[in-house]
């Protein structure tokens, strides 16, 4: 008897089966390759998007506004105890501050920064005479709401670049009269707008 030599029969059409071997999971395919190139794309444009925005928002903090809150009581009635404002760092730059300015003003023994009014500029001679801001001599004018109590205090001379600052709610405010002049270094800012709360925004 002779060898055989047994060939399976060919498969039939849609019979199941094979000639490769099975496997566990196919390989990676161009859905795949599609997901990640999509997932890359949107990370280069979100970073496009957000590395700019934050150099943006920089720049507008340090060089043109930023927001602060007023603490305490010392300019009622006309700003309030935690009411937030936005301070214009710009304009002070292509001009100087002026009488009747608030300000913010940033001093090294202050842990919080402190908001003032501008009463009396460089080179000014200052005084208050039973409540009224005398400067050069003459009274100056006040025309919005302030504390009228009487009190006094000597003429003081103004040196380059330094201002008086008083808050507006002067029987209860910490201010030039007891920390003396300021210097143009330590004002941040104007007050340009009072944002909050809603019903009560106001531009300066």
């Amino acid at each position: 008897m002779s060898d055989l030599e047994l060939t399976p029969p060919p498969a039939a059409p849609g019979d199941g089966r094979s000639d490769q071997p099975p496997q566990d999971a196919p390989p990676p395919g161009p859905a795949d390759a599609g997901f990640w190139d999509a997932l890359r794309t949107a990370a280069q444009e979100a970073l496009q998007i957000v590395v700019p925005a934050l150099v943006l928002a920089l720049i507008v903090h340090l060089f043109l506004a930023q927001a602060t809150i007023v603490f305490g009581q010392s300019m009622e009635p006309n700003l309030h105890p935690n009411e937030r404002l936005i301070v214009d760092k710009l304009s002070y730059r292509m001009r100087a501050p002026e009488r009747g300015d608030i300000v913010v003003v940033d001093l090294p023994m202050m842990e919080e920064m402190l908001v003032k009014r501008i009463v009396a500029l460089p080179g000014e001679q200052v005084e208050i005479r039973r409540g009224v801001v005398y400067v050069n001599g003459a009274p100056i004018e006040e025309p919005f709401p302030h504390d009228t109590i009487e009190y006094d205090m000597p003429r003081l001379t103004l040196g380059p670049l330094s201002y008086f600052v008083l808050g507006d709610n002067r029987g209860n405010s910490n201010d030039s009269r007891s920390f003396g002049p300021i210097t143009r270094d330590q004002i941040m800012g104007r007050v340009w707008l009072r944002y909050w709360p809603f019903d009560h925004a106001t531009l300066f």
